[in-house]
């Protein structure tokens, strides 16, 4: 008990230390993230991924996935992301091999009043072999959660994944090898029927990740497959939560630079959003990634239609926030570049480079709110100084901002008074009308 009594209190005080983060792609600049599980509880979506870290001597694998606990963040807006701290640690864990960095996807559910967070983890060798499934369980999303002292019995693979069909019978899906599927009972902590493989899906190839979810009557059953030589991640379709299920088609085409995807499907205030990763913050190293949101739509016949990743994400940002707009909604054919700040220190960001006069970048949907802007502020480096100009809505739309940098080879906030005082929601358009280069990290309307 004392040891679990230090534990809840430790998982309070991460509470307490919530952060902030951003909103365009990727979700998440604090840490490496993947494997979002996205659900809507009350009014907030709440996000579990997994956790990237790096390796270190003693301590995971070298060039491997190493992923040792789990966090929670939450957002009221899909703008606004608070990091609730880690919510479950391997070890933490009474039957997990806390040498083993195997915290693969998770998920969470809701039921009568508590939330259960399930997560896979390499069992103890004295316990058996291979990944088991755990369960922890909370009075609210964000935690505290308590890991129950073993693991489902009977269900042995990685990305849990649960779902509560309408007649309040719950369901699980994991990976192991094949997609399987079994009945819940209704303490969420035991198998109902016998695992059962689903079947009538592509055979070629590695299938993980599941994630079902209802729509119109339709169960949709998603998932990551490596048709080729790294994942896409594709649907199929049924009438029953245990199938039979049709294969349905691509979600989003593999990514150049990332062998992994894996993916969740909510529906929050009318719309569809694609949670899925990338490894926008280590280009190099694809076992370190960072999750992204892209709104989703469907066909008139239920179908999905193929979600084109975008780095812009989803959300409205707040015109008082630093808009990062080398996150673009669009972008000039010639003339500009996006690097990173600091290539030694990757999550500072990106900065984007306009080397061409009349290059320029879009921003989708900048909120102005209700207190009248007076100036604008771009932080910008230009060696020779340069001028550059902000519009709304289109290349030549209202020219709100003139802004004059100033001539340095280091990061300066330059403020300039705004022409025209903007208001309601817009899309900026962000121009070089100089002749001299500039590298601009981010924009913000005071």
């Amino acid at each position: 008990m004392k040891k679990l009594s230090k534990y809840l209190l430790l998982i309070g005080f991460m509470a307490a230390m919530a952060t902030h983060t951003y909103a365009q792609n990727p979700l998440i600049m604090s840490q490496f993230t993947a494997d979002p599980s996205a659900r809507v509880f009350g009014d907030k979506v709440y996000v579990y991924p997994s956790h990237d870290i790096m390796a270190t001597k003693g301590h995971g694998r070298a060039g491997w996935f190493n992923m040792a606990d789990y966090h929670v963040f939450s957002s009221p807006n899909l703008t606004d992301w608070t990091d609730h701290g880690v919510i479950v640690s391997q070890n933490k864990v009474n039957w997990a091999d806390s040498s083993a960095y195997a915290m693969w996807a998770p998920d969470c559910i809701a039921r009568n009043g508590k939330y259960y967070f399930y997560f896979p983890a390499i069992v103890k060798p004295n316990i058996g072999r291979g990944f088991g499934i755990g369960v922890a369980i909370a009075d609210k999303p964000q935690g505290p959660f308590v890991p129950q002292p073993e693991p489902i019995k009977g269900a042995l693979g990685i990305d849990p994944n649960v779902f509560i069909d309408k007649d309040g019978q719950a369901y699980i899906y994991y990976a192991q090898g094949n997609i399987y599927a079994a009945k819940l009972k209704e303490n969420m902590m035991e198998l109902a029927s016998e695992p059962k493989i689903l079947g009538d899906l592509p055979e070629k190839g590695l299938k993980e990740g599941p994630y079902l979810f209802e729509r119109k009557g339709i169960y949709y059953l998603t998932y990551p497959h490596v048709e080729n030589k790294t994942e896409r991640l594709e649907y199929a379709m049924a009438s029953n939560p245990m199938g039979p299920f049709k294969f349905g088609g691509v979600i989003m085409k593999e990514s150049p630079n990332c062998w992994t995807n894996h993916q969740s499907l909510i529906e929050f205030k009318g719309q569809w959003y694609l949670f899925y990763h990338r490894n926008d913050l280590s280009p190099n190293f694809d076992k370190n990634r960072s999750i992204r949101a892209d709104s989703l739509f469907f066909n008139t016949d239920g179908t999905i239609r193929e979600v084109i990743p975008t780095l812009r994400g989803v959300g409205v940002t707040r015109a008082n926030k630093e808009i990062q707009i080398d996150r673009y909604s669009d972008i000039s054919k010639e003339g500009v570049t996006i690097d990173f700040i600091d290539t030694a220190q990757r999550m500072k960001g990106w900065k984007t480079n306009l080397t061409e006069k009349g290059a320029w970048v879009r921003y989708n949907a900048v909120d102005f709110g209700a207190k009248k802007a007076k100036t604008v502020n771009v932080m910008a480096t230009s060696e020779q100084g340069t001028v550059i100009e902000v519009r709304l809505d289109k290349l030549n739309g209202t020219l709100i901002g003139t802004i004059k940098t100033a001539k340095s080879g280091d990061w300066k906030m330059t403020k300039s008074n705004l022409l025209k005082i903007p208001s309601g929601t817009h899309d900026l358009f962000v121009v070089l009308k100089g002749v001299s280069p500039a590298s601009i990290d981010w924009v913000r309307f005071d």
